[in-house]
């Protein structure tokens, strides 16, 4: 595989990565054992993994954008599709968090995270209109 095609796998399992834990951290706020700052833990997730799964995406796009790759744009949609049915599930949970619990991180990331999921599905199906640019021989091209 070509090191796009990696990107564009290890963008998907970040996507992946950070539902989970959104999922994760919405589960537990639910019946608390403990007190944590969910705001905090919102902003560590985001860093930690759903801001590079987005630049992830990008720079995939962006190395295999001149010849076109079917398998790194499917997983980049992949990666759209789990991210916007996970943050969905994950804002259907808000309700029943302890509203001592519920900030404003917690309230906007799933709709923010579903909004950008749309446009990374476009990009990558940019990938799969795009076609091979024949190469060229510099040799004899002069």
């Amino acid at each position: 595989m070509a090191v796009e095609q990696w990107v564009a796998a290890a963008s998907f399992a970040m996507f992946v990565l950070f539902t989970a834990q959104v999922i994760g951290m919405d589960h537990f706020l639910k019946n608390p054992s403990y007190d944590i700052d969910p705001s905090s833990m919102m902003r560590e997730f985001l860093s930690i993994s759903g801001g590079p799964a987005l630049i992830l995406a990008g720079s995939s796009f962006l190395l295999a954008r001149r010849y076109g790759s079917r398998l790194c744009g499917s997983l980049i949609i992949a990666g759209g599709i789990a991210t916007l049915a996970g943050m969905y599930y994950a804002m259907t949970m808000v309700p029943g968090i302890s509203p001592a619990f519920v900030t404003q991180e917690i309230q906007l990331v799933p709709p923010i995270f579903m909004g950008v999921s749309i446009p990374v599905m476009i990009v990558g199906g940019l990938l799969f209109r795009l076609k091979p640019k024949p190469k060229r021989d510099y040799v004899f091209d002069r």
